[in-house]
């Protein structure tokens, strides 16, 4: 069948990926823009009428367990094809009754129902619901999925989820480990199948709300091409670890405690745990972008909790997660040295300082450029695109198909990595403020070859905080892009002089098909010439309204030391280059950018009488002791 064929078969029966979770399950797509999200996240909640049937799924049936009892099934991944010795202790801690079925096997008792319901029916209804959600996305009635399952699940463990997957009217055309699902969907094991690249190692660090996962795997190249059959990259699993206690709903609780504390010592009322866990998860999601998060309590008041404070509390769990990992490294019989790639999988990876402890473990910045919470059904999606015989090199950057750069001032766009280039590929770049006593600089970061902003695409932004107040162009700033093997982009900050610090990660390529990148290089082509011409319009505004603000202070000072009719000329010069800013700034065409450049370079060379009395006014004050009084420090 050729790859028209295979297209027009995927049109027509699509195959989908699904992350199967504990806690919430996702359905997603791969096509020739890359892997893409059907749906929101659905809560893996199941919950029966008193008739015995089917009475909500997913949100509906989350947000009202505490009224069912009994009837809400949720977790039930922990019970799919297992016996009831086997969940003998996590049962105990369920909202429901489990009990011995057929072969020993693990039933779920529901009140008002004869027979009890087995964990792949409860499951069926949560793929049900996914498989009608993505045939509403598409258009299509969708019939075939890869699901995703943890590495550790042995073979009744698969077949339960195959089964679940059949009474939900999907086939399951393949069972792919999370573990390789996050690795697939940073492109980590397509790029071995399409070029091999030698073995890699990989170490997935899976932390969700319950449970924390560690996985250690070793990705072959295939022997032959490609696209050959058997053509695909092997993933061996090397060693897992875990443990099914220990998850972001472990952080909520010890917040919560801390809270409770707080309150005993204070000899306020204490409200009862579980009442305060849902505002202590609002705190620590706050904490992972801010530095103080605020408690709401449940009967009024409030508590503040700062990110130092929380880290202090949650370090002795997250230690717990190292120490399992190097128990993974001890049975992979491996060193943290040989690890290549370390990538997060789950919503608690969002917390600061598990990105830090994870980075000290595996002694490398583990990737993030993907939400945790979706990188999994991304990943899946990635593999049934490889078994549609799409065409996966979207997801591959063997060269950069296009610029990479930052938005500057006056939203012009510096290109630090150009189209073309071969990856691995790194540059940097140093930059400035351009407003007085600046603190906060937002990074945003663009994808693109035409010269503005509003051109190109945007792929993230982030800010760097933190930065002393300093006149304009006087912090430096130093951007580095750094684009790995695998395609990922990672972009850090740091101010020079105060060496505060902030980075992102990204995945340039998602999202776009080729037909669009060779759309958008052929616009930048077609506009060049207004392009370029309306990017140093821009950089001379910029550099020119810094230039009337610096010389504007030093004339100020030393006028009485210069000639009258020098201050006239130069008050002169620098009117007619507000004028010509004005101007600019409504319309760029509005003005001739060699006429601009010109004048500014008149003021400039004028100015330079001014510049070295202000020199001189300045040295002269700083023998003497005291501060310049022209305020140049």
């Amino acid at each position: 069948m050729s790859a028209t064929d295979n297209m027009q078969q995927e049109t027509i029966d699509p195959i989908v990926g699904i992350d199967l979770g504990t806690t919430n399950s996702l359905v997603a797509y791969a096509d020739a823009a890359g892997p893409r999200l059907l749906a929101p996240s659905l809560p893996s909640v199941v919950r029966y009428g008193v008739d015995g049937r089917v009475e909500a799924v997913g949100a509906a049936a989350r947000a009202n367990a505490a009224e069912h009892i009994g009837r809400t099934v949720m977790s039930v991944k922990r019970l799919m094809g297992r016996s009831l010795v086997d969940v003998a202790e996590d049962a105990v801690g369920l909202p429901y009754e489990v009990i011995k079925g057929q072969h020993a096997q693990a039933r779920i008792a529901l009140p008002g129902r004869r027979e009890p319901v087995s964990p792949q029916e409860v499951s069926a209804e949560v793929l049900r619901e996914l498989r009608a959600r993505a045939s509403a996305a598409m258009g299509v009635e969708v019939r075939r999925a890869v699901v995703t399952v943890p590495a550790y699940f042995d073979d009744a463990q698969r077949q339960a989820t195959r089964d679940a997957g059949r009474i939900a009217g999907l086939d399951v055309v393949r069972i792919v480990n999370e573990p390789t699902a996050a690795a697939l969907a940073y492109g980590i094991g397509v790029r071995a199948r399409h070029r091999a690249t030698g073995p890699e190692t990989i170490a997935v660090y899976d932390l969700g709300g319950g449970t924390f996962d560690i996985s250690i795997l070793k990705v072959i190249p295939p022997e032959g091409e490609g696209d050959d059959e058997g053509g695909e990259a092997f993933f061996q699993v090397l060693a897992t670890a875990g443990d099914t206690r220990l998850g972001g709903d472990d952080l909520d609780r010890l917040i919560a405690e801390w809270a409770r504390g707080q309150l005993e010592e204070q000899g306020a009322e204490v409200p009862e745990l579980a009442s305060l866990v849902p505002a202590a998860e609002s705190a620590k999601v706050q904490l992972s972008s801010d530095t103080h998060a605020i408690i709401e309590l449940p009967g009024g008041g409030e508590l503040a909790l700062s990110r130092e404070e929380f880290e202090r509390i949650a370090l002795p769990f997250v230690d717990r997660t190292a120490a399992i990992c190097d128990r993974a490294l001890a049975k992979a019989k491996l060193s943290a040295e040989q690890i290549d790639r370390v990538v997060l999988v789950g919503g608690a990876t969002r917390t600061p300082l598990v990105r830090r402890r994870v980075g000290e473990v595996f002694g490398s910045e583990p990737y993030i450029a993907l939400d945790p919470d979706q990188v999994v059904a991304l990943g899946a999606a990635v593999q049934a695109s490889i078994l549609a015989g799409h065409t996966t090199d979207m997801l591959l950057l063997d060269v950069i198909p296009l610029s990479l750069g930052l938005e500057t001032v006056g939203g012009a766009v510096a290109k630090l990595i150009t189209s073309g280039s071969t990856v691995p590929a790194r540059a940097t770049e140093r930059f400035s403020t351009g407003v007085d006593g600046q603190t906060s600089i937002k990074l945003n970061i663009v994808q693109g070859e035409r010269e503005m902003v509003a051109d190109c695409r945007s792929l993230g932004e982030f800010h760097l905080r933190g930065i002393p107040p300093m006149p304009a162009g006087i912090p430096q700033l130093e951007v580095e892009f750094l684009v790995d093997a695998n395609g990922v982009l990672s972009v850090s900050a740091v101010e020079q002089r105060s060496g505060e610090r902030a980075e992102l990660q990204v995945v340039p390529n998602h999202g776009l098909t080729r037909e669009e990148v060779e759309r958008m290089e052929t616009e930048s082509l077609e506009h060049a010439r207004d392009d370029m011409t309306q990017h140093r319009v821009i950089d001379l505004v910029v550099n020119a309204e810094l230039d009337l603000k610096w010389i504007g202070e030093r004339l100020d000072a030393v006028a009485g030391e210069l000639e009258a009719e020098r201050v006239t000329a130069l008050r002169s010069m620098m009117t007619e280059l507000r004028v010509m800013i004005t101007a600019a700034r409504a319309d760029w065409r509005a003005v001739d950018a060699n006429v601009f450049a010109a004048l500014k370079q008149r003021l400039d060379e004028a100015s330079m009488r001014v510049h070295e009395l202000s020199i001189a006014r300045t040295l002269s004050g700083a023998s003497r002791g005291r501060a310049p009084a022209d305020g140049v420090r």
